[in-house]
């Protein structure tokens, strides 16, 4: 197939949580993916992996430590999802996104695999989306070869279809709630989920504060015989250095054994988490004899991108592009507005999916906003800006409803001054649209 018959065929098979509202992870398992990867060869056991899990923070962990291995000369393989623009984000050779023709190569050779499984009875349906973008995955890993292979878990950790890995490091992010319908209601539940990833013998970095998810890390740690990096929770910050004056993450770091100069390129104060976790996944990996020194790591990390989070697209007025969808990123975007734009007017653009805690995150932002604006992401899913007004516009100062997200965000620039700011946030497919449509601006624009 070519990359337009792959794309189809894939789009198909529909997103990854699409899945029936009161459905439990422990209904799906790892028995499709591990046939498939049989099928296939196992090409996950052909190289080194680091495996990455957590509620928030998963991906810019997982794009900061893909930077440092780079920037040490190692060929890197990155899986992360959701995509934002392209489904070919999601597999990334090298810092770049995996071109059309390998996506193609990898759809086909699955393809074929999973047909012969069907036809012989092996398979009692066809593997879902997200399964078989993480064959894809293992595939093009594979088969480059790369260095280091980096997995980003796609929904819990003891169930997703990454779970197969073996890696050489574990980690796992901050942890609180979000998928409660998946993974549980209550954090030592969800805190279980995640800590499905932790294998025998493997060393595990992990950044949970809360006591009791850290109760849980430990005795799945100590069960399974594995090492434990816990992140310790403590900076002190320098002076902010950026030239529109926004506050920066520069700090001296210290965790374990890991101390260094942290200055992430990612903009707010929860980015020195998720760089002290990378950073101490680096060194963990350079005790198994990976070529990773301290400078490595301190360059790797203050050269990440990672688009779609605090991302912003333009000055006077600021603009920015957040996936804030769970009240923990919802806490760190209002504590970043605390920090550095008190006394400045904020318009917000705000859409969502109808499974996200939207009561806990409009009590966290909506009063804070001088504007809001109701939109819509471009996806089935999508709560109504109807019905979100109806539910929460008693809790802003001024609001409307502008249900094409494109128009919400061409509306809050003609009416911002230039000493504004305006934050698109509330999921990252409304990040995505917005993303999508920017790019194409700019382009425009330039002609």
């Amino acid at each position: 197939m070519n990359y337009q018959e792959s794309l189809e065929a894939l789009m198909a098979l529909g997103r990854e949580l699409a899945m029936p509202r009161q459905a439990r992870v422990e209904e799906f398992g790892l028995a499709n993916i591990t046939m498939l990867a049989e099928a296939l060869g196992n090409p996950e056991r052909s190289m080194p992996c680091v495996h990455i899990a957590g509620t928030n923070g998963k991906g810019s962990t997982a794009a900061m430590l893909e930077s440092i291995l780079r920037t040490a000369g190692l060929r890197t393989g990155l899986y992360t999802s959701p995509h934002l623009e392209r489904i070919n984000e999601r597999i990334r050779l090298n810092g770049e996104d995996i071109s059309d023709e390998k996506f193609a190569m990898a759809w086909t050779r699955m393809h074929a695999a999973i047909e012969s499984l069907l036809a012989n009875g092996k398979l009692p349906a066809h593997p879902t989306f997200f399964e078989c973008v993480t064959a894809m995955a293992f595939l093009t890993f594979a088969g480059e070869p790369v260095d280091v292979a980096i997995y980003e878990v796609g929904l819990g950790g003891r169930f997703d279809a990454t779970n197969i890995v073996v890696p050489e490091v574990s980690v796992i992010t901050s942890i609180d709630f979000d998928h409660e319908n998946f993974l549980g209601h209550s954090i030592p539940e969800i805190a279980a989920e995640k800590a499905g990833i932790i294998k025998p013998g493997v060393p595990v970095v992990s950044a949970s504060t809360r006591p009791e998810a850290r109760a849980v890390i430990v005795r799945c740690c100590a069960e399974k015989n594995a090492r434990l990096v816990e992140i310790e929770q403590e900076w002190q910050f320098r002076e902010p250095e950026s030239e529109d004056g926004f506050y920066r993450t520069t700090a001296v770091a210290r965790s374990s054994k890991v101390a260094l100069d942290v200055r992430p390129s990612l903009p707010g104060r929860f980015q020195i988490s998720n760089a002290l976790t990378a950073a101490s996944a680096a060194h963990l990996l350079a005790e198994r004899k990976f070529p990773i020194s301290d400078e490595h790591i301190s360059r790797g990390i203050a050269t990440t991108r990672w688009p779609g989070r605090l991302e912003r697209l333009r000055k006077n007025p600021s603009v920015y592009l957040d996936g804030t969808h769970n009240p923990a990123g919802a806490r760190e975007l209002r504590r970043f507005w605390d920090e550095n734009f008190e006394g400045r007017r904020i318009i917000l653009v705000y859409g969502a999916m109808r499974d996200k805690a939207v009561d806990e995150i409009a009590n966290l932002l909506f009063p804070r906003a001088d504007v809001l604006i109701f939109t819509e992401p471009r996806q089935p899913r999508a709560i109504s800006a109807v019905l979100l007004a109806e539910m929460t516009s008693d809790l802003a100062r001024e609001s409307s409803i502008i249900r094409d997200p494109i128009r919400a965000l061409e509306h809050a620039i003609d009416m911002s001054s230039p000493s504004d700011a305006i934050f698109a946030t509330g999921s990252l497919y409304l990040v995505g649209d917005l993303l999508t449509y920017w790019h194409k601006r700019e382009i425009s624009k330039a002609v």
